[in-house]
């Protein structure tokens, strides 16, 4: 019974090959007839090429461009060109035909898993190239456009119509800024990362602390500053807003190549950018806090204190790597008419994560 099993399996494998074998050879018969038929291809465009080399000839000999001797020589130099294309170019069909026949594989078809073609470009007076191309060849991958998280702070105050900075009303060390959101960086030219484009959304919380025991009062239109009957342990008033900043970045960078894409790397390098921003106030709110009877009190008031509801602005940044210095300013002013025209401007440190 083993012997009868054995039989049939060894049976069954040469079957199976002579299949194959004869499918194989099928396949092979086909290239080998598509090479044959690309090689009078190549010649036969070779030789309406070489003869419309002829007719350019004849035409600068008629127009007194050359002389006959001239002619003669460009028409010899021609036939011998195409004629060196014919043999170069039928060359590579004839190897690719003689590999099939033997039962190999065509270098112009497949070769250790890769697949190529054989490719014709034609270019009028130049005939036909012929060139091999391979589609599993991977391409490098060039990502032009990358996001971050961006995280600033630092100190707030305000630049007031009439006022020199000295005499703010507001207190330089306490009144602070905070800034989140994401950010994406787009490199603009095609081989360098000299110059980005960076653009996303943010949201920035700007603070004032009013100076000597004042807090902000709103009385229709009108917001000024009134001192507080109780000693106050903190007053602040929060302006939280949503804005859309753009900046064009400056700065050199490292060029890393690998075996399937590159990148540009900006560690450790420097970096300058210029920009605006525009966007919204969500919200402004004044919290004060004081102790009364020898008990603590926290009072908090939301409403609009006449504070500007669209905001825009300048801003820029300058640093290295992941960190930099950052000021930002608002060209709308703090307070909408008829009130005092103050602008809201910050300095801090700003990270791109």
């Amino acid at each position: 019974m083993k012997k009868i099993l054995f039989i049939g399996l060894l049976l069954s494998i040469v079957f199976v090959n002579q299949q194959m074998f004869a499918q194989e050879n099928e396949i092979n018969i086909e290239k080998i007839t598509e090479l044959k038929r690309n090689k009078e291809q190549v010649i036969n465009q070779e030789k309406e090429a070489l003869k419309q080399d002829v007719i350019n000839i004849n035409v600068k000999l008629n127009k007194g461009e050359i002389t006959a001797e001239q002619a003669e020589k460009l028409k010899l130099k021609a036939a011998d060109n195409r004629a060196l294309n014919i043999e170069n170019k039928t060359a590579i069909i004839d190897n690719s035909i003689a590999l099939l026949e033997r039962g190999g594989t065509s270098p112009i078809e497949e070769e250790d898993g890769v697949n190529y073609k054989l490719i014709f470009f034609d270019f009028p007076n130049e005939g036909s190239i012929v060139a091999l191309k391979d589609y599993n060849k991977p391409k490098k991958f060039d990502k032009k456009t990358f996001s971050n998280l961006v995280v600033a702070f630092g100190l707030n105050n305000a630049i007031i119509e009439g006022e020199s900075f000295d005499n703010s009303p507001y207190k330089i060390g306490k009144s602070k800024f905070f800034e989140m959101g994401w950010a994406w960086s787009t490199r603009l030219l095609e081989n360098s990362n000299a110059v980005r484009f960076r653009y996303g959304f943010s949201f920035t919380f700007n603070g004032l602390n009013p100076t000597d025991n004042q807090y902000f009062v709103q009385n229709e239109d009108a917001t000024y500053l009134e001192d507080y009957p109780i000693n106050l342990s903190k007053s602040k008033l929060r302006m939280d807003n949503l804005v859309v900043p753009i900046h064009f970045e400056f700065g050199p960078s490292k060029k890393i190549e690998r075996d399937s894409y590159f990148r540009y790397s900006t560690e450790q390098k420097f970096k300058f950018g210029v920009g605006a921003y525009a966007g919204f106030n969500m919200g402004t709110r004044q919290k004060l806090k004081y102790s009364e009877n020898g008990d603590k009190q926290k009072d908090k008031f939301k409403q609009s204190y006449n504070t500007a509801n669209f905001i825009y602005g300048l801003s820029s940044y300058i640093g290295a790597d992941d960190y930099s210095f950052y000021v930002k300013y608002d060209l709308n002013t703090i307070f909408n008419d008829p009130n005092t025209k103050e602008n809201n401007i910050s300095f801090g440190v700003r990270f791109d994560l």
